[in-house]
């Protein structure tokens, strides 16, 4: 299920959810070796050297400086194809490309980090369709703390269920699951146009609590079959589900009533395109 869009009108501009998205699409194709000639390998050094590696956050050092625990971690995550001594191999290429990583600093700077077009694409259009919102109840100066908060939330999870990973995590999928829950809870019935692919294509109206439960239950479902795989199709699951349940709670705590439910009565016609 692709939202296309809502029909939950806002009172202002959504200036730091257009920064938001801005900031990542910029960071994408400005920074990110995205155009390069030989892009998956530098896209894999900018991602060891930038990203947050659950490792380095556990051990509280980077790759580069751990020593042997550090290139045991690395042997473990990658697999066979990259040589028995890939463990040596990539902690000298990452003593030689980037010494001085900030483990602490990459948590941050992960967030605005990702994986392909698809990647960004999908993300950046769940924070234009619901951030909006939520950003509109909370306020500019709350919402970016909301923002970056859920982001920190979720990457908690996703570390107290792979503490030990060597492999980067990047996205501001976290973040921006924290705005889903915080969507849910002030606008669960609010209408979502969305584009249902299912052997045929159609686009339905929703209301944002089957919508983006049902986008729950399946990072949940997925997050919790993960644990029996050595990998998980490179996808942070429990990050989804960190930063949704923190975006939920602190707006079920704190701001539900700030949401808008709307009888439906009140609700605009569907337009005739639908």
């Amino acid at each position: 299920m692709i939202p296309i869009r809502d029909v939950n009108p806002t009172s202002r501009r959504p200036w730091v959810t257009l920064a938001l998205i801005a900031t990542n699409v910029l960071v994408f194709l400005l920074w990110q070796p995205t155009f390069a000639a030989n892009s998956d390998e530098r896209s894999f050094f900018f991602f060891y050297c930038n990203a947050i590696v659950p490792w380095e956050v556990t051990h509280q050092t980077d790759l580069a400086d751990g020593g042997a625990p550090a290139r045991q971690a690395i042997e473990d995550e990658l697999p066979p194809e990259f040589g028995p001594e890939r463990g040596t191999l990539l902690q000298q290429e990452l003593q030689r490309r980037c010494p001085d990583k900030s483990w602490a600093l990459s948590v941050l700077v992960a967030m605005f980090l990702h994986g392909g077009w698809l990647h960004i694409g999908g993300n950046m259009l769940f924070l234009w369709i619901f951030g909006n919102n939520v950003e509109d109840r909370l306020r500019p100066a709350m919402f970016i703390v909301f923002y970056l908060l859920g982001g920190l939330a979720a990457t908690a999870l996703q570390l107290a269920f792979g503490p030990d990973s060597a492999i980067p995590n990047v996205g501001a999928s976290g973040a921006i699951a924290a705005v889903l829950g915080s969507y849910l809870v002030m606008f669960p019935r609010a209408r979502v146009y969305t584009l249902v692919i299912f052997f045929f294509i159609t686009a339905v109206e929703l209301p944002a609590v089957v919508l983006l439960g049902a986008w729950f239950v399946l990072q949940l479902f997925s997050g919790v079959g993960g644990l029996t795989d050595e990998v998980n199709a490179g996808v942070a699951y429990w990050a989804h589900v960190g930063g949704f349940v923190f975006g939920a709670a602190v707006t079920w705590l704190f701001f539900r009533e700030r949401g808008e439910r709307q009888r439906l009565s009140e609700i605009p016609r569907r337009p005739d395109f639908f």
